[in-house]
């Protein structure tokens, strides 16, 4: 900037109000000013720089604690990013993605981001990550918990939802299995019969297996009977591959999945002993392909909790009460 006021034979401030206030100069020492900046290659102050003067940056993060491909490939991720989008275009604000799906890889990205405030998409208990960007003092809202002094938490009651959809998978079921998210970032693939909600580190798989254990014990079923099927993640292939590598095994007559896509990919496997009421499937999220094809979910709004999320990121006051229903469809016995 310097450069270019000598050499338009203008001062420093001059040069400044002709790029970020054109109102301050003369039009004729604008356009020397400019030219002059051209012809030495100056494209204008640093937007950095003036962010930081300004105490504001217009970016808003989103922290995955999955990689960045998850964000485009998965139905309900692209849900919940249209709703931070919505927020972020009412206030002309920029979007960071920041990958969070190894243990402390991300915390140096997450503390030194230059942004106005933090999504988390879910996360683990005592997940670096989130501590550094709570220790920043920006705002945080993360996106089904866990709950954190200096974060907010937008996400529905997941254990009720859980032992209501379940109550209406296992009618007429004696032998059910559950198609479960992760247990911790491990994403080990794994049964483990009956576990124990209170071991695992996701909140939202912890908070639905509470669910699916109140709804199995209330129906007369042993929970340490039960198998959970941990996956990979909540992928379509994940619901096929269970199916496939389990049920000869267990042989159930129920399906208890904690996405849409892993009920889907269950059903696709099960074939037709979902139409004849042999198996029962339930899934989550309330997703078009699961209208389709039938399947009893259920339905949330992740739209919304991405602009509630976002919004409170970007400093606002904002009510967090997400909502949820139950939605009956032929997947399950009447």
């Amino acid at each position: 900037m310097a450069d270019v006021a000598a050499a338009a034979g203008v001062s420093v401030m001059t040069v400044s109000y002709a790029f970020g206030r054109p109102d301050r100069v003369s039009d004729e020492t604008r356009r020397r000013v400019l030219a002059t900046a051209d012809t030495l290659g100056y494209t204008g102050p640093h937007r950095g720089a003036q962010s930081l003067r300004r105490g504001r940056t217009n970016d808003l993060a989103v922290v995955l604690t999955e990689t960045l491909t998850f964000a485009f490939d998965d139905p309900h991720a692209r849900r919940f990013f249209s709703g931070i989008a919505d927020a972020c275009l009412d206030t002309d604000t920029g979007l960071v993605l920041l990958p969070n799906a190894r243990d402390g890889v991300a915390v140096h990205r997450v503390r030194d981001a230059a942004v106005d405030g933090y999504v988390f998409w879910t996360t683990v208990d005592d997940d670096p990550a989130l501590a550094a960007a709570v220790a920043t003092g920006r705002p945080v809202c993360v996106q089904g918990g866990p709950a954190d002094a200096g974060a907010a938490v937008v996400t529905i009651d997941d254990t009720a939802a859980a032992e209501t959809v379940a109550r209406e998978g296992l009618r007429g079921a004696r032998r059910p299995m559950v198609l479960s998210f992760p247990a911790d970032r491990g994403r080990r693939r794994e049964v483990v019969h009956g576990p124990d909600p209170d071991r695992v580190a996701f909140p939202v798989t912890r908070h639905r297996l509470r669910g699916y254990r109140t709804a199995a014990e209330a129906a007369g079923l042993s929970w340490a009977e039960v198998p959970v099927v941990f996956g990979a993640g909540s992928f379509r292939a994940e619901g096929r591959r269970a199916v496939t590598e389990y049920r000869d095994v267990h042989r159930p007559d129920a399906v208890l999945a904690m996405s849409d896509e892993l009920a889907l990919g269950a059903m696709a496997e099960l074939g037709g002993d979902v139409a004849s009421g042999a198996v029962s499937v339930v899934g989550w999220d309330d997703s078009t392909e699961a209208a389709d094809a039938g399947l009893t979910t259920v339905a949330q709004s992740l739209h919304e909790q991405g602009r509630i999320a976002a919004r409170i990121a970007l400093g606002a006051e904002v009510d967090t009460t997400a909502h949820w229903s139950l939605v009956t469809r032929s997947s399950t016995r009447s």
